[in-house]
């Protein structure tokens, strides 16, 4: 018989998971001279599948990243929460090494989580002295760089989403960026989105929707692409949903 008590302790519990959540997105106070970020997530439930982050890292480095964890819910939390302290950690010893912090969230995962879950990852490391993007897309929708001239180019995946296969090998991948020049990341909730004609936004609205305002702070880019989108989709969210944007100067 489940009692009144118990009802307030799981209630009180899933608050508490609910706050940790979005502290773990907390963005930090930008430190770098030459990179502005903002992040939004939202979710579908209370807890999620989506996440972000950004951590300010030795020797004028900034870490970025962008999960979506298989399924929805409380089980995708737990893995963000894996895939995210495991990316931390990691960090904390190869903060120069992209590869290798995505290499053992990966063997952390697929350690500890069952056969069927999973979490594609957008992650890079931005140096500021030489404005330099390492980054590694594990099964990821293709990041973007929209350059100040409005030329794009794609960080498309180069290996499995992490958590599927222990001894894949990840390779970090480079992209020289040049003040004006714009980071944008995403989850399959931004471009999967439908209208009522059950049309997608796709990554072409996405698009549309920062180069129209791709000159504002990232802040401003993050609130106007959600703005499109819930007026693309008549605010009919589907899935967990989550924009990056970051700013070279």
């Amino acid at each position: 018989m489940i009692t009144e008590s118990v009802v307030v302790d799981v209630s009180q519990d899933w608050v508490a998971a609910c706050g940790l959540q979005e502290r773990f997105m907390e963005i930090p106070c930008a430190k770098a001279q030459r990179l502005t970020y903002d992040a939004r997530c939202r979710q579908m439930r209370a807890l999620g599948g989506d996440c972000f982050h950004f951590v300010p890292l030795s020797g004028g480095c900034v870490e970025l990243a962008v999960v979506d964890a298989s399924g929805k819910g409380l089980p995708a939390a737990l893995i963000v929460a894996n895939v995210q302290s495991s990316l931390r950690t990691a960090a904390l010893f190869a903060p120069e090494d992209p590869a290798a912090v995505v290499s053992a969230a990966n063997r952390q995962l697929h350690a500890c989580s069952p056969v069927d879950r999973y979490a594609t990852l957008f992650y890079g490391v931005f140096d500021e002295n030489t404005r330099t993007l390492h980054y590694v897309n594990a099964g990821h929708n293709p990041a973007v760089v929209i350059r100040r001239g409005g030329a794009v180019v794609w960080l498309d995946a180069s290996a499995p989403p992490v958590g599927l296969f222990a001894e894949t090998v990840y390779q970090a991948q480079a992209v020289q960026l040049y003040p004006g020049d714009l980071i944008v990341a995403y989850t399959d909730g931004i471009v999967e989105a439908t209208n009522t004609a059950s049309e997608e936004w796709g990554v072409e609205g996405l698009l549309a929707a920062v180069k129209r305002c791709r000159t504002r702070q990232p802040e401003s880019i993050v609130e106007a692409a959600f703005a499109a989108l819930d007026e693309f989709s008549d605010d009919n969210q589907t899935d967990d949903a989550t924009i990056l944007a970051a700013l070279v100067h």
